[in-house]
This record gives structure tokens, C-alpha cells and sequence, in this order.
């Protein structure tokens, strides 16, 4: 019989989804970056973006937890690449201080949260 609340695949973590959140927060966001950046900074911070939750995805499938963390680890660096190119974004003026902060909060709060499930993790 299944545990209520037992974890079966990387669809049942928050911060997955959350992951996948940010990740339709940032297309929609950069969607208005001007086309000269559409190779540039716009494929640059999304692809950070999809890298957060599909590196959870491929982390969770792995047969150990060391090999988890590491793929946390890497989610964690990306986002602070999405953090960096919102930053980067506001400064070029193509998204507003708002929209540059909620950008951050989301991040804030995915980083906490990756971080959680890193000391999770430890043997």
C-alpha cells in the first residue's frame, strides 16, 4: 500500500515544480527581449531556466544519492546564472525592477529549497 506523501519520481517534488514555474516565469519574461538578444541573453536565461528543474529530473533518477546531489549541486549554479541575467536584464532595461525582483524571489525561494534537499541527501 502507498505511504500518503511518499515520494515517487522527481514530478512529486515541489521544488520541481516550482523549477517548471520559473521556467514559464522566464519564457514569458524574455519573450519581449529585443530580437538582437534572441541568440544572446534571452537563449542564455532560459536555457539556465530548464536546466534547474531538468537537472532535479535527471538527479532523482540516479541510482545514488551522491549522484543526486551533484545534480542538485548543478541546479544551484544555475540558478545563479538566472538570477545574474535578470539582473543583467534590469540593468539593460528590458524588464522593470518588479519584474527583476519577483524573478529573484522565485530563485530565493527554489535555491532554499534545492539546498534543503541537499542536506537531505547526506549520508
Amino acid at each position: 500500500m502507498e505511504q500518503p506523501g511518499r515520494i515517487r519520481d522527481y514530478r512529486d517534488l515541489i521544488v520541481w515544480r516550482k523549477g517548471i514555474d520559473l521556467v514559464k516565469h522566464v519564457y514569458a519574461l524574455s519573450r519581449d527581449f529585443p530580437k538582437e538578444e534572441r541568440y544572446a541573453l534571452t537563449d542564455q536565461i532560459r536555457r539556465a531556466a530548464v536546466s534547474i528543474p531538468s537537472n532535479i529530473a535527471e538527479g532523482s533518477s540516479r541510482t545514488h544519492k551522491g549522484e543526486f546531489r551533484q545534480f542538485i549541486s548543478i541546479a544551484l549554479g544555475s540558478t545563479a546564472e538566472v538570477d545574474t541575467q535578470s539582473v543583467i536584464a534590469f540593468e539593460l532595461g528590458y524588464i522593470d525592477k518588479i519584474q527583476c525582483d519577483a524573478t529573484h524571489n522565485r530563485i530565493d525561494e527554489i535555491r532554499r529549497m534545492l539546498r534543503g534537499l541537499q542536506t537531505a541527501l547526506k549520508d
